[in-house]
C-alpha cells in the first residue's frame, strides 16, 4: 500500500464528501488521508476556487454545513496546522494555461494548485490527476 502523505490539495468533490458526512463515498486512502488532518496528523491545501464551488454547492441547496459558510472559512484559516487556504496566484493560472485536457475551469485550477505546490490532488478523477502529472489520492 502506498504511504498516505502529510499534506495534500482537496478537489472540491472530495471536501464536500468530507464536510458533509458523506465520507463513504470518499475512496479509500482519500478517507484515511481526512482522517489523518481530522486527527492533526496531515495537512490539507484548499485552494480558493474549491471554496467558491463549495459556496456555490451552498447557495445552490446542494449542501448544508453544520455552521455558516463565512465561520466554516474562518475556522480553517485559523487551524493552518490542519488547513491551509490557497490564493489563486499568477503561478497557479500560469500552471493552468498547460491543463487545457482538463476541460472544466475550476477542476483545471484545483490541479495547477496541486502541481505548483508539488503536492498530491485528492480527487477520484483518474484523468484530472493524469494532466497534472502528480500523485492522486483516492483508492
Amino acid at each position: 500500500m502506498r504511504r498516505i502523505p502529510e499534506i495534500a490539495v482537496t478537489d472540491t468533490l472530495a471536501l464536500i464528501w468530507w464536510v458533509s458526512d458523506q465520507r463513504r463515498r470518499l475512496g479509500r486512502r482519500a478517507n484515511t488521508f481526512f482522517d489523518r488532518v481530522d486527527e492533526g496528523a496531515a495537512v490539507v491545501c484548499v485552494p480558493a476556487v474549491v471554496l467558491v464551488e463549495l459556496d456555490e454547492a451552498l447557495h445552490a441547496g446542494d449542501l448544508s454545513l453544520s455552521e455558516p459558510f463565512p465561520v466554516f472559512v474562518n475556522r480553517l484559516a485559523s487551524t493552518p496546522s490542519r488547513y491551509q487556504l490557497i490564493d489563486l496566484t499568477p503561478a497557479v493560472v500560469t500552471r493552468a494555461h498547460e491543463l487545457f485536457a482538463i476541460p472544466e475551469r475550476g477542476d483545471r485550477l484545483i490541479a495547477a494548485t496541486a502541481a505548483v505546490l508539488e503536492y498530491p490532488l485528492v480527487t477520484r478523477d483518474a484523468e484530472i490527476a493524469r494532466a497534472f502529472g502528480g500523485d492522486q489520492i483516492w483508492n
